[in-house]
């Protein structure tokens, strides 16, 4: 919603203002599509040379994320928490064997089944299952647990972080595309330094739009995307630390209900959930599954 505003905003400010002092937009209008050709198209080609297939592919997905938010909202916190309890307190009552047959096939279980958000998460559900995996094998050592799934997460960010940077590669390539694109436009003017005034002046106009769109592309819109990218993914990000909290809180001998406590205290402030939230939300489990 703030993201449609905002574009909005900068077209109306941009033109308003420009229509508001005297400006005409016929010349713009008249050179726009050439100079949106050239700028565009390079800035389209620089994209698909710096970029592999799967960093493509993710930066072309990750778009809507600038329009959509993050991808976890305030009751995917506390599902998350409600799920790891389950598991913990399954494994602390009847042992780690109890929960293999979870972790094993995660889309039979009833207890990851009942948070179907998470269930479609495939890197949520694989970094629990398979951070339970190591403690059923024997793993009993929070802080090796701990930089092992660190290792994990700081992969799984690092390759979300490279769809963020391919946008904001192109919003820096944007301003010295438009000045190729004026550059042109002036050599095209020179080529035609005969004609009258009128016409010179027109021309150079035509070149002119070149540097305003590929300033205007790269600071109005590619490079607040990439912004507001990093803001998603880094806030994506808190909702697997909570997974890692609380299973290192675990590995450390702390009870079910305070493994989850403390993974509470790793919600973003925005979406805070408050102690009572969260046990109200665990005392409803066993008729929600």
């Amino acid at each position: 919603m703030f993201a449609i505003i905002g574009i909005l905003t900068v077209f109306g400010m941009v033109f308003g203002g420009y229509l508001l002092a005297g400006g005409k937009m016929t010349l713009i209008i008249k050179a726009l599509p050439f100079e949106f050709m050239m700028i565009g198209g390079a800035a389209a080609g620089t994209f698909l040379i710096g970029n592999g297939g799967p960093t493509i592919g993710k930066a072309a997905k990750s778009i809507g994320k600038v329009f959509g938010g993050p991808s976890f909202k305030k009751q995917d916190f506390v599902d998350v928490l409600c799920l790891m309890f389950t598991l913990l307190k399954l494994a602390k009552t009847k042992g780690v064997i109890a929960i293999e047959p979870h972790i094993e096939k995660p889309d039979e279980s009833k207890i990851f089944q009942a948070y179907p958000k998470i269930a479609k998460d495939h890197f949520a559900v694989d970094l629990i299952c398979d951070s339970m995996r190591m403690i059923t094998m024997g793993m009993d050592d929070p802080h090796q647990f701990e930089e092992i799934v660190n290792k994990e997460l700081e992969k799984h960010h690092h390759e979300l972080g490279r769809a963020q940077g391919a946008i904001q590669t192109v919003a820096d390539a944007c301003p010295a595309l438009g000045i190729v694109a004026a550059v042109l436009g002036v050599v095209k003017t020179m080529a035609s330094i005969n004609e009258p005034p009128e016409i010179l002046g027109k021309m150079i106009g035509g070149a002119l739009v070149g540097t305003f769109l590929g300033i205007f592309l790269s600071y109005g819109f590619f490079a607040p995307f990439a912004q507001r990218l990093k803001q998603v993914f880094d806030d994506d990000h808190k909702f697997y630390e909570i997974i890692r909290d609380t299973m290192v809180a675990h590995l450390h001998g702390q009870p079910p209900q305070i493994a989850i406590e403390i993974g509470r205290k790793s919600i973003p402030s925005d979406l805070h959930v408050t102690f009572a939230q969260l046990e109200e939300a665990t005392q409803a489990i066993p008729q929600a599954a």
